[in-house]
């Protein structure tokens, strides 16, 4: 997801064990954040401690990076208030573990958990209400135009520009944009530019943002004609009516009794749009559909031999296995029913052998859907117990299905995620192609996880990162393809993930910009999520 996302958690306790003899316990929460790809934990950051209540609602909030594609566990600790590293067990008022994914992908981003770890007692619960800061992203569109300005040219007339700075906390200052030059005028309008609000002012609608005006100068040397200050909140007003501002030169205000101005700048126009989110879109309520198709074609080998890609030991995974479990479990925080409809392609299936495309995995017709990835997996390895690896390897099947479900709600409430694992030997690449054309104007992505060693230039033509995609002369409206080869994420035993969260990330780093894509092009703002 895009850098920079931040959100904001707010924290609440209902229900705290009462722990002091005289009064009610001082609680305050300690957030510590998994370190990505390990089991260590580190300190983040805490709230204030509240006396006496086992209410708390904390003022203090905690600002973290959000990124949909990685599975980013938080775990808050309740301690007592006199809290030191070194609190006593018997002081502990509980802890809960969540994923930030969680937290967001709740209805209305908010989420109740029971905090646990002082057996046998009930230890109340914890509230969580995540919010994407807002004034982060919006964009601003101005135009400026200046009169009368200091003429600096000996010959000629001035060749203004402006710079904008925004204040930082120390005060000191930052550029943040600069104006094209507009030639021998002492008049200039310039072109209206955008830029956005956290480039401006980082969200604080009342820090100051400087502007100077400079003759340009083909050396380099440019001459300063003078600045003035404003701030977003007053450049905002320009809304409703023109701005002047006098543009002041202090060397010349000191030198000078007479000295009026350098000239005057007039803000002509000022508007503001919201860039529109994922996260908004999933907190205003749009589900995330997903569905898993496995290539149970004989190019993976006989399941029973240890060379085979569906090969399980007792001790371990298949490659299949592996990485539906490592892609399903950062899938599921944001699939709220947690069903999964699974299908398999290319295999005999019982009872008359004959060939299919698309068959459920938990032999279910009329309802395909699995309970989690751990019902995948289930259904997945009984499937390979009863049906016959065949061919050919045709992905245009399970395709053009969930394209079908996605064409029957196209209003942005459902969208819809097709996993497919397969060794990559494709044999309806001509269908394929135009079965991704077609789906890439629906509310769906897929995304294909390569597994095994063979060379998978058809997915990464699939990929569409290069080349955008095109069948009989149709180009895919939007790329709605992430190819990820998954040897490159295992070791060489096969068995292991080397970094579940670096896998995670590639996999799912294309979803959000697809589904904001699919949104922008039919114009569908984020439903509000309902106020309290």
């Amino acid at each position: 997801s895009v850098p920079g996302t931040k959100v904001e958690l707010t924290v609440s306790c209902r229900n705290l064990l009462d722990m002091d003899t005289f009064s009610k316990s001082d609680p305050v929460v300690v957030l510590f954040v998994q370190v990505s790809g390990s089991s260590e934990w580190k300190e983040f950051g805490r709230t204030e401690v509240i006396d006496n209540t086992l209410n708390p609602d904390f003022v203090r909030k905690f600002v973290l990076d959000y990124y949909f594609e990685e599975k980013q566990n938080l775990r808050f600790d309740v301690p007592p208030g006199s809290y030191s590293a070194f609190f006593g067990a018997q002081d502990f008022l509980g802890q809960a573990f969540v994923a930030l994914g969680e937290v967001i992908g709740s209805q209305r981003g908010r989420l109740e958990r029971p905090l646990t770890g002082v057996p046998g007692k009930r230890c109340g619960t914890i509230l969580l209400l995540a919010e994407e800061l807002s004034n982060c992203r919006d964009i601003v569109t101005m135009q400026l135009c200046a009169n009368k300005l200091d003429k600096k040219d000996f010959f000629g007339k001035s060749d203004p520009f402006l710079v904008f700075y925004r204040s930082n906390e120390d005060g000191t200052f930052t550029i943040c944009h600069k104006t094209e030059v507009v030639k021998n005028t002492l008049n200039p309008v310039w072109q209206p530019f955008t830029i956005p609000v956290r480039a401006l002012c980082n969200g604080d609608y009342d820090r100051t943002v400087k502007i100077d005006v400079y003759d340009w100068d083909r050396d380099g040397s440019h001459d300063f004609i003078g600045e003035f200050a404003t701030s977003y909140r007053e450049l905002s007003r320009a809304q409703s009516q023109f701005t002047v501002y006098e543009v002041l030169n202090p060397r010349k205000k000191c030198k000078k009794k007479k000295y009026v101005n350098s000239g005057t700048v007039t803000l002509l126009s000022f508007s503001v749009e919201s860039e529109f989110t994922f996260v908004d879109y999933i907190r205003g309520g749009t589900q995330l559909n997903f569905t898993v198709a496995i290539d149970f074609t004989a190019s993976n080998g006989l399941p029973s031999q240890p060379t085979s890609l569906h090969y399980a030991s007792p001790y371990q995974l298949s490659a299949y296995a592996l990485a539906l479990k490592a892609v399903g479990e950062i899938i599921q925080d944001y699939d709220s029913d947690k069903l999964f409809p699974a299908y398999g392609f290319g295999a005999k299936v019982p009872p008359d052998g004959k060939i299919s495309h698309q068959f459920p995995l938990n032999n279910n017709v009329e309802n395909p859907s699995c309970a989690g990835i751990e019902g995948v997996l289930e259904s997945y390895l009984q499937s390979l117990r009863t049906v016959q690896l065949y061919g050919p390897t045709n992905f245009a099947p399970v395709i053009n299905q969930v394209a079908g479900t996605a064409a029957q709600v196209t209003d942005g409430s459902q969208y819809h995620v097709l996993l497919i694992i397969t060794d990559g030997v494709i044999s309806d690449m001509l269908q394929t192609k135009e079965a991704i054309v077609t789906a890439s104007s629906l509310p769906m992505s897929i995304i294909i996880v390569g597994v095994g060693p063979a060379e998978f230039e058809a997915m990464e033509e699939l990929d569409g990162d290069e080349v955008r995609l095109s069948s009989r002369g149709r180009y895919a409206e939007r790329d709605i393809v992430q190819f990820v080869p998954f040897r490159d994420y295992v070791d060489d035993s096969g068995n292991q993930v080397l970094s579940m969260a670096r896998l995670a990330k590639d996999v799912l780093a294309e979803i959000p910009e697809q589904l904001l894509s699919y949104m922008k092009t039919r114009d569908i703002k984020p439903r509000r999520a309902d106020p309290e």
